[in-house]
């Protein structure tokens, strides 16, 4: 008889966007319009940056030559491409970090999913809103417990709320494993220093892990916000950092993205130490053929100089959609977080409406698609979500719409 994994029939019916991109389906359908709007999913649409671009057509030409084709590459990446991001990323910011401890994979999204594999089951803590990769990966491997219709019971969250700054406190209980994206996915948020300190310390004092999302961190304008967690000292000893150049450099379609997993960052398994480096090592080999030769040439081009400065002025591109955007929220009352140093606003709904029904309001009487907080987890509720990645005049069209509403 066939068995399969029952942890998958807790899951809730559909996955978040997918879940909106239905809703938004039937609309155009039901209505037969045309011009909705999307500013709900995180996809870029402005293109590849240049460097990137020549980086990956020169590869494919190597491809189309026997004496200058790749193969399988190695599954931690290629060196090339490991040490540019050791230099580019964390050298430029008095950070060490080896090659070795750099693994390179298709996205973030895969690895802050596929990082369960080498975790036991202990006590999970997630910050609440969160991005539902963290939530959903570890119920589908059997440890979060049941779903209550909110949130999963056999999860500690953290709620990030108005009046705490959105900045999660320290688990009062017993945990393991602590999730934390910053800049902040879905709140656009970030964590100053000092605050980032404060979780390293708990980690090495209470012999914590922290999963740290870092895929935003090429937003941050404001010097006293850290990129990585490792500028925080001991840091290396207590967390595994997760990098994209999804949102950095236009790489949705061609996905890559890396892990750094420290060599000092060991466990207890009996009565050794196990080194985590190792273990993902060995997770990658069996399950994992490697990102493709044409997308790390790509990424490899984005820390050269010209690279650099397009990457920039992409971002810089994002960043001012954000603030047009906030600005026309406000304008009609509505409150807007985020914005500056992520991609994306965290609004407050208008007079306590439930975020799900906001998002109705939009869809329907403005034909434009955010993404209900709710679907973050409970502390969600009350919020939606903006992205900054569609075209200016998408933007100015958006405005135009939502300053036509009577909120």
């Amino acid at each position: 008889m066939i068995r399969i994994n029952d942890n998958y029939l807790k899951l809730p019916g559909s996955y978040l966007f997918a879940a909106i991109a239905a809703k938004a389906r039937a609309f155009r359908q039901t209505l037969a319009v045309d011009d909705v709007i999307s500013l709900g999913i995180g996809d870029v649409t402005q293109p590849l940056c240049p460097a990137a671009v020549e980086a990956m057509h020169r590869a494919v030409d190597e491809l189309a030559s026997s004496e200058t084709f790749h193969g399988y590459g190695p599954e931690q990446g290629y060196e090339f491409l490991r040490k540019a991001i050791a230099a580019g990323d964390y050298a430029s910011r008095g950070v060490k970090v080896s090659p070795d401890e750099i693994f390179i994979s298709d996205g973030a999204k895969s690895d802050t999913g596929n990082i369960v594999d080498i975790l036991g089951c202990g006590r999970v803590a997630v910050t609440d809103p969160v991005y539902p990769v963290y939530v959903d990966s570890n119920a589908m491997a059997g440890r979060a417990g049941d779903y209550t219709g909110t949130k999963w019971d056999g999860l500690t969250y953290l709620p990030c709320l108005e009046e705490n700054g959105f900045v999660p406190q320290l688990p009062s209980e017993k945990v393991d494993v602590v999730y934390l994206c910053f800049p902040n996915n879905p709140m656009g948020t970030v964590l100053t220093k000092d605050e980032l300190a404060g979780w390293v310390g708990y980690a090495l004092e209470n012999d914590v892990l922290i999963l740290y999302d870092a895929a935003y961190e090429a937003f941050i304008t404001n010097p006293a916000v850290p990129h990585s967690i490792y500028e925080i000292d001991g840091a290396k000893k207590v967390a595994i950092e997760f990098r994209s150049f999804s949102k950095t450099a236009g790489f949705t379609g061609v996905r890559c993205g890396f892990a750094v997993i420290p060599d000092e960052l060991a466990v207890e398994a009996g009565d050794r130490k196990v080194r985590l480096n190792e273990l993902w090592k060995r997770r990658q080999c069996t399950k994992f053929n490697g990102a493709s030769y044409i997308s790390q040439r790509g990424a490899e081009a984005v820390y050269s100089e010209e690279g650099r400065r397009q990457t920039r002025s992409t971002i810089e591109y994002y960043l001012s959609n954000a603030a047009y955007l906030k600005g026309a929220l406000e304008e009609i009352g509505l409150k807007a977080f985020g914005g500056t140093d992520a991609p994306y606003l965290w609004v407050k709904t208008p007079g306590g409406m439930p975020s799900w029904d906001f998002f109705e309001v939009l869809l329907r009487y403005a034909h434009l698609i955010c993404t209900p907080g709710a679907g973050f987890g409970p502390s969600g509720e009350g919020f939606v979500r903006f992205t900054a990645f569609g075209s200016r005049e998408t933007y100015v069209e958006a405005a135009r719409r939502l300053k036509k509403l009577n909120m």
